[in-house]
């Protein structure tokens, strides 16, 4: 029985360890929009924070789902999914779409905190 539960021990650990390669490899979903769209923005001030809220329309299908769950979860834009969102029945897919096709219309504190996630502290470090 003990020969067994190690050899299980040693397979999880090498599964998990092989998840954080994997992690540690494709990055943040946002890391290479921020390569793309921002470069020459140097991090600090809220600059990287600012170019990606000026490109929320154009991150990649990656990085947008990485907003939309921030946009459709978080607590900031809870008011603009009731108001530009009514009506659509929750847990369809549908209230991603209809915030996706109203990025544009989003108020600045929802902007704000998609373009937080997207920028991440922890992706560049300090104030972006």
């Amino acid at each position: 029985m003990a020969g067994i539960r190690s050899g299980l021990v040693i397979m999880i650990a090498l599964l998990l360890s092989d998840s954080v390669v994997v992690a540690q490899q494709t990055g943040p979903p946002c890391t290479g929009d921020i390569k793309t769209l921002c470069a020459g923005i140097r991090p600090g001030e809220g600059r990287i924070k600012a170019c990606i809220k000026s490109h929320l329309k154009d991150v990649s299908e990656a990085c947008q789902d990485r907003l939309l769950t921030v946009a459709v979860t978080g607590k900031t834009c809870k008011a603009d999914v009731a108001n530009l969102c009514a009506g659509i029945r929750p847990g369809t897919g549908g209230i991603r779409a209809c915030i996706k096709s109203h990025i544009a219309e989003l108020s600045e504190p929802c902007r704000d905190a998609m373009s937080r996630a997207a920028a991440g502290r922890k992706l560049l470090g300090g104030d972006l």
